[in-house]
């Protein structure tokens, strides 16, 4: 079992806008002037947390909906646990923060309301119309066309370093199928700062939705202690230092053991195939064969255990499972009604529909709300038909 405590040298592979490889990756789409003191990622960084979209992310959810508690984490909470993760590895490695952490914080703002329950029913409603959604790709729209802040350009104005990351950061899309995104290097690797994100992001909910299980009540101790091998190892490990402490703070201990051992297993695999395949510049992670952030082969393996786990045990409880089908059918209404007449949408989008179709525009709008504004339309609706 690793752990994140062992010494590591520092990569010379982060964003160094002296070389010439990565100063592309700092241009944005309208030229700007450089800011006095603050880099061109942190920028970036700035104007993903002022956006209206990345503020909505405390009204969707991640895993539970409001109506069970308070306490859970929200699509905005755990895209800050991500940011921490994703930066404290970046640094472990030598890889550029400012670049990570403007990646995880975006890397969720495409979502919709009602977590991936309504990311499949939007997409389900726009096939019937030869269209689909992928909330990557809703993401760059979102920075590059919905945001609205600036006079001198429609979107944000985020560098290619970031527009890059948000396409590319948890799997690659083809060239043939996607035209449209030939600027981002579908033909080859994103940068390692873009790579690790997918992977912090899978230890930011692994952990916390066992946590947010078990206070939900799903989850039971003595079960997940059975099925999930990572999580069994450091509780026994917690029990034995702490032999009268209260059950819950056991869990939350071991819990902690356990997201530290993935984010310190990342790091060393991470580094261990960069040494091993002697890589010094971002052209050679470019043309590698196959992505370098990862996790060992053993920790992969407790990866996906703990994953189906939670696939088995709680994302397909019954409790869950009954609040996605609600939502998916909450969406999937308010699509059809709003496709059909779009004289139901408030006034102003005439030109957003006549430039991107009706069908579109619908699911775009419906993705930009918040779990709750998107159930008073549907109770207003309701009450209209």
């Amino acid at each position: 079992m690793t752990t994140a405590s062992t010494p590591l040298a520092h990569l010379p592979l982060g964003c160094r806008v002296a070389d010439g490889a990565w100063e592309p990756l700092t241009r944005r789409q309208h030229p700007e002037p450089p800011h006095p003191y603050r880099s061109a990622f942190q920028r970036d960084r700035a104007r993903i947390i002022h956006a209206r979209a990345f503020r909505r992310l405390a009204g969707k959810t991640q895993v539970f909906t409001d109506r069970f508690s308070d306490h859970f984490r929200s699509r905005l909470t755990h895209t800050m646990e991500v940011a921490q993760i994703a930066r404290t590895i970046a640094h472990a490695l030598g890889l550029n923060e400012d670049l990570t952490e403007a990646l995880a914080l975006v890397h969720d703002i495409g979502h919709p309301p009602f977590g991936h329950a309504g990311e499949h029913a939007l997409d389900k409603a726009l096939r019937q119309h030869g269209l689909s959604f992928d909330h990557n790709l809703h993401a760059l729209r979102i920075v590059e066309y919905f945001e609205q802040r600036y006079a001198g350009f429609r979107g944000l104005n985020l560098t290619l370093g970031v527009r890059e990351g948000i396409v590319k950061h948890s799997h690659d899309y083809s060239a043939q199928e996607h035209p449209e995104l030939a600027e981002y290097f579908l033909d080859r690797r994103p940068p390692l700062e873009a790579q690790l994100i997918d992977l912090a992001d899978e230890i930011a909910y692994l952990t916390a939705d066992l946590d947010d299980g078990m206070e939900a009540g799903i989850l039971a101790l003595n079960h997940v202690r059975e099925h999930v091998r990572i999580f069994e190892h450091f509780y026994v490990a917690v029990q034995q230092r702490y032999p009268k402490a209260d059950e819950k703070l056991v869990f939350n201990e071991a819990l902690k053991s356990m997201l530290n051992a993935l984010a310190g297993d990342l790091i060393e695999e991470t580094l261990r195939r960069v040494s091993s395949a002697g890589i010094t510049s971002l052209e050679e992670i470019r043309n590698a064969p196959e992505r370098l952030a990862a996790l060992s082969p053993e920790m992969e393996s407790q990866r996906m255990e703990a994953k189906t786990y939670l696939y088995e045990n709680l994302y397909r409880s019954e409790d869950l499972l009954r609040d996605q089908h609600d939502a998916a059918q909450i969406i999937q209404t308010l699509f059809d009604a709003w496709v059909a007449d779009p004289r139901l949408i408030p006034p102003g989008h005439e030109m957003d529909i006549a430039e991107q179709g009706t069908a579109r525009f619908v699911a775009d709008y419906i993705a930009g709300m918040t779990d709750n504004f998107i159930l008073k339309q549907y109770a207003l609706w309701r009450r209209g038909n």
